[in-house]
């Protein structure tokens, strides 16, 4: 098991800085959209987490989640969302392909999660979406935005 878990607490003993370590430290960047955007065969960064200071040999979860995804009326498409490093050019961490039919033109919602060690220092993620054809839009609002969230899960 890669990640050594506090299991061994028994009644009077003190908490050691090791020990406390190994807990994750939860949340450590979030971004969150609310506006409605179009979807296009060119890659753009829909959502970007806050920047964050990360730290060697830790776990991060990483979860971008888009409420609904709707193509074009009359249009089949493929929607790919992407979890990158800095921009659209940057390292790929996730990727989730996903049809969606215009037929009856519904919205899927889309996660993507992932869960990686990152190179210490100034930390920026994105979440990335592209259509394979046609176009479509990304719906949103206040009460369901679209979501990327960084978790500090423990070490690595």
């Amino acid at each position: 098991m890669a990640i050594a878990p506090n299991t061994t607490f028994v009644a009077n003993n003190v908490l050691t800085a090791a020990q406390q370590n190994a807990f994750g430290f939860g949340i450590v960047a979030k971004g969150t959209a609310i506006g409605n955007t179009g979807l296009t065969t060119t890659e753009t960064v829909q959502v970007t987490a806050s920047t964050f200071t990360a730290i060697a040999n830790r776990y991060y979860k990483i979860t971008y989640y888009e409420p609904a995804v709707v193509p074009a009326a009359g249009a089949t498409n493929y929607v790919l969302t992407k979890i990158k490093l800095t921009n659209t050019a940057g390292t790929q961490y996730a990727s989730g392909q996903h049809q969606m039919s215009g037929a009856s033109a519904t919205g899927i919602s889309v996660t993507v999660v992932t869960i990686q060690t990152l190179t210490a220092g100034s930390t920026v993620i994105v979440g990335t979406a592209v259509v394979n054809g046609g176009a479509g839009n990304m719906y949103r609002a206040a009460d369901s935005p679209a979501l990327l969230l960084v978790e500090d899960i423990g070490p690595a």
